[in-house]
């Protein structure tokens, strides 16, 4: 993997607890965030005293590089957003702007913390579908914007691995969004859940109190 590749995007604690309907006893279960990338959702969540751990394979890079890729990425990321401002429901934020503060703060403190985290252990060099934790090591695990919103260089099989891994290590998985990036349900989300129920995996769509894409109201919960 080249730092070229990356294309960090970070959310925030406050968009974690909404896309994955977070309550406070959640917080206080042993999370495992996959793919988290620069969202300082284990920054946040750490300073409060909790039990946090991010894998994405974009922390083998020093948080230097990280910094520069991240300054390099965010003008177009946020020209994309501005151009097509129909795609998003403007609720949680004002406009692009405003979209663009918010996301940058969590990028600065994800940046903050990294090197003090990744000594605790709490950001790992990992990537699905292979972790290198134990079963039910995790009371929960998170999976945002990675998942489903990928399906077009993601296949269907890729989805069931990496699912039946999050299942592996924590005793319920959280997926967010359901969505493509063409804005519709994803095809591979009817046999994902038919293969899981037939694995023994509990899998149920469940509505979350946050929309940023249009359309993009519901999570995947899964349990053993």
């Amino acid at each position: 993997m080249e730092i070229s590749s990356v294309v960090p995007w970070g959310r925030s604690l406050a968009e974690y607890r909404a896309m994955f309907a977070l309550a406070d006893s959640d917080l206080e279960r042993r999370i495992l965030g996959a793919g988290d990338g620069p969202a300082s959702f284990n920054a946040e969540l750490s300073r409060h005293g909790g039990r946090v751990v991010s894998v994405d394979p974009m922390y083998q890079f020093s948080a230097s590089a990280i910094r520069s890729r991240v300054q390099r990425v965010y003008p177009g990321l946020l020209a994309q957003v501005a151009q097509k401002p129909g795609n998003y429901q403007w609720t949680t934020f004002k406009n692009p702007s405003h979209l663009g503060s918010i996301r940058m703060s969590a990028m600065n403190a994800f940046l903050e913390d990294f090197d003090a985290g990744r000594d605790a252990g709490r950001y790992i060099d990992a990537s699905l579908p292979s972790l290198p934790f134990d079963d039910d090591e995790f009371d929960l695990a998170v999976c945002s914007h990675l998942l489903f919103a990928y399906s077009e260089q993601v296949g269907v099989d890729q989805h069931i691995a990496a699912l039946l891994e999050l299942s592996r290590v924590a005793t319920e998985v959280r997926v967010y969004p359901l969505l493509a990036e063409d804005g519709k349900v994803s095809s591979h989300l009817p046999v994902v859940m038919r293969t899981l129920a037939d694995a023994g995996i509990n899998a149920e769509m469940a509505k979350v109190p946050y929309q940023f894409q249009k359309g993009a109201t519901e999570m995947l919960r899964l349990i053993k």
